[in-house]
């Protein structure tokens, strides 16, 4: 059963749960990496992100999806006023999408690549869940080359910089191999950006949402905040997708 027939009470306590599995404080995740499907079978894990996601840090979301070769335009956005669930309406953030339509001419308003599969509305019932005033702004990508990526990636980072907004990428392993995502670890914490925008296209293979995922890397980098994946903390036999995580600002040291 996907999310998108669940009640709300199913996935508050499913939250629930995740708290106490996790049993410490959230570390307030700036950005998260999930499926873009979430359904019985990922439903656990997801949780487990989205339990770092706290109702009074954010008032706006933006959800990130790849979508290689569904439009012209390389990262559409659609341009509905706002997104009805069965847990209520999600309106959208009508000046920040303008402010990235702005942003360069590869961000451009358009409904084509816009259609019922895609997972913004798996992500919005768990976000409606948690946070209670929130608009949302979509967008897609419909071309991963590393050009396209970057430009995605600097202008996520530079527009939303200093708003009260959560990125969500749009990602899976399709194929769990822990060794590969220690790797792509390894080269985002150097900043060796070429060399991990090189090896992930080497193994795309393996991911659904190659380009989102490196987006996310790269803002992550650029915020200079800690990337954590359930995979390398829990296990690879204990995760269904090596790609759920989130990412968090470090602790910066004191001086006394």
């Amino acid at each position: 059963m996907n999310i998108t027939a669940y009640t709300r009470k199913k996935i508050e306590k499913g939250l629930e749960q995740a708290k106490k599995r996790n049993d410490q404080d959230p570390e307030i995740a700036r950005l998260l990496f999930a499926p873009r499907k979430i359904n019985d079978k990922n439903f656990s894990e997801v949780c487990d992100i989205y339990s770092q996601v706290l109702n009074e840090d954010f008032d706006t979301v933006v959800i990130v999806e790849s979508h290689p070769g569904s439009a012209e335009k390389k990262l559409p956005m659609p341009s509905f006023k706002f997104v009805e669930t069965s847990l209520g309406i999600v309106y959208a953030n009508d000046r920040l999408r303008n402010d990235f339509a702005d942003e360069d001419d590869d961000f451009f308003i358009n409904d084509d690549a816009f259609d019922g599969d895609t997972g913004l509305y798996d992500q919005l019932m768990m976000l409606q869940t948690i946070l209670e005033n929130f608009s949302a702004l979509y967008i897609q990508m419909t071309d991963e080359s590393p050009t396209i990526v970057k430009e995605l990636a600097f202008a996520l980072e530079e527009i939303l910089a200093s708003k009260q907004a959560l990125i969500v990428f749009c990602c899976e392993m399709v194929e769990n191999q822990s060794e590969i995502l220690e790797k792509v670890v390894e080269y985002q914490k150097g900043q060796d950006l070429s060399t991990l925008m090189n090896y992930l296209n080497k193994h795309n293979s393996l991911f659904d949402g190659t380009g989102t995922f490196a987006a996310g890397l790269i803002v992550a980098q650029k915020w200079g905040l800690k990337v954590r994946f359930n995979a390398l903390e829990n296990g690879l036999d204990q995760t269904k997708n090596n790609l759920n995580g989130f990412a968090v600002m470090k602790e910066q040291p004191m001086f006394g």
